[in-house]
C-alpha cells in the first residue's frame, strides 16, 4: 500500500503537479493555487492553519527536528491568500523551531491585525514570555503528540493537563495534533477542560476507514457538545485520493453536521513533508509537497453547501476563538 507521501509524489510525476503553480523566483518553493475558487468566500474568512519557514540564517531550526523544510515566506503566504480570497490567517508554530517562536511572532508582526498565532512552549517558558506572546498575537499553545511519537493516551493526558494548567488563566486555547485512539483516551479530560481544545487535521482520522473508524465517535461527541473544535485541514494527511480527496468528504460532512460552530478550516500551507524517507537525514532539505490549495478549498463548498454554515466555519468561529 502506498504511503500518503508516495501517493502525492507519484501523482505529481504523473501530471497532477500540473495543477499546482509554483512562483517563478529562484528562492520561492511553496506551491500556489492553480484552480480558481468557485464559491463566494465571505469577507473576514480565515485560514486557521498555516506555517512560515523563514530564512534559516535568521531563524535557526532546533537540532532535534525530524525534518528540514524549504523556505516559505510571508510574501508567498500573502499571494496564497489573495488567490483564495481569504483575509485572516493563523500561523501555527511548526515543530522544526521547537519552543523558539521568533519566526512565528515575526510573521504575525509583519502581517498585522489580521494575523494570529499558536505557540509551542515547555515548562521552562516563563510567564513573562507568555505575556509578550499574547501582545504579539498568540492565542493558544500547541501540543504536538503526533510529531513526538506519543501514541499512549496516558502520556497524552499528562501533556494536555500540563498545557491546560499553563494557559487556563488566559483567554487562550490548547491545540492538539494527535490521532483518534488518543482522542478517545482524552475524551473525559477534554469534556472537563476549562478552556477550549482544538484538534488538528480531522483529529488524525484516516479517510479510507470512514466515519465508523474507532475513535471518530469520541471526536464527534466532543464537537457536538461544544467541548472541542476540529480543523478540517490538511486533507492530504488523511487521504491519498488525489486530486480532490473525495474520501475525506464523509468525515468533513459528519463533523460539520455534528456542530458547525465548532469547525475551523485551514490549508496547512506550505505543506511540509515530515514523513521519514530512506536515506534522508533530518538536516537534509525536504521539499514541500505540491498541493493545489484552490482545488482543495473548493471542496469546502461540497462539505458545507449552506452559505451560513460556511460563514460560521470561515469567519465566525475563528473570530471567536482567536479574537479577531
Amino acid at each position: 500500500m502506498l504511503s500518503r507521501r508516495d501517493a502525492l509524489l507519484g501523482a505529481a510525476v504523473a501530471g497532477v503537479a500540473a495543477f499546482v503553480r509554483r512562483p517563478t523566483t529562484l528562492s520561492a518553493k511553496a506551491s500556489q493555487p492553480a484552480t480558481p475558487v468557485d464559491f463566494d468566500v465571505p469577507a473576514g474568512a480565515c485560514d486557521c492553519h498555516t506555517h512560515i519557514f523563514g530564512d534559516s540564517r535568521r531563524f535557526s531550526f532546533t537540532p532535534s527536528r525530524a525534518y528540514t523544510p524549504e523556505t516559505a515566506s510571508i510574501e508567498e503566504m500573502r499571494a496564497l491568500h489573495r488567490t483564495l480570497h481569504t483575509d485572516r490567517v493563523v500561523i501555527v508554530q511548526p515543530s522544526v523551531y521547537g519552543t523558539d517562536n521568533a519566526c512565528t511572532l515575526d510573521a504575525i508582526r509583519q502581517l498585522g491585525s489580521d494575523a494570529r498565532g499558536v505557540a509551542v512552549i515547555d515548562d521552562k517558558t516563563p510567564d513573562a514570555a507568555l505575556d509578550k506572546m499574547a501582545r504579539g498575537g498568540i492565542r493558544g499553545i500547541r501540543v504536538n503528540l503526533e510529531a513526538a511519537g506519543l501514541t499512549d493516551p496516558a502520556a497524552g493526558r499528562r501533556r494536555l493537563q500540563a498545557a491546560i494548567q499553563r494557559v487556563k488563566s488566559r483567554t487562550w486555547h490548547v491545540q492538539v495534533y494527535t490521532r483518534l485512539s488518543v482522542i478517545k483516551g482524552l475524551e473525559d479530560q477534554v469534556l472537563a477542560s476549562p478552556i477550549p481544545i482544538v484538534f488538528d487535521h480531522f483529529g488524525g482520522a484516516e479517510a479510507s476507514l470512514g466515519v465508523r473508524q474507532p475513535g471518530f465517535d469520541a471526536l464527534l461527541n466532543l464537537v457536538r457538545t461544544g467541548h472541542a473544535y476540529v480543523k478540517v485541514s490538511g486533507a492530504y494527511r488523511s487521504s491519498t485520493q488525489l486530486p480532490d480527496y473525495a474520501d475525506v468528504a464523509p468525515l468533513a460532512k459528519a463533523l460539520i453536521a455534528a456542530n458547525p460552530q465548532q469547525v475551523l478550516w485551514g490549508t496547512d500551507w506550505p505543506h511540509p513533508d515530515s514523513s521519514p524517507v530512506t536515506g534522508r537525514k533530518p538536516t537534509d532539505v525536504a521539499p514541500l509537497l505540491p498541493i493545489d490549495d484552490g482545488r482543495v478549498f473548493n471542496q469546502l463548498a461540497t462539505w458545507a453547501p449552506d452559505a451560513t454554515e460556511r460563514r460560521m466555519i470561515l469567519v465566525d468561529n475563528p473570530a471567536r476563538l482567536y479574537g479577531f
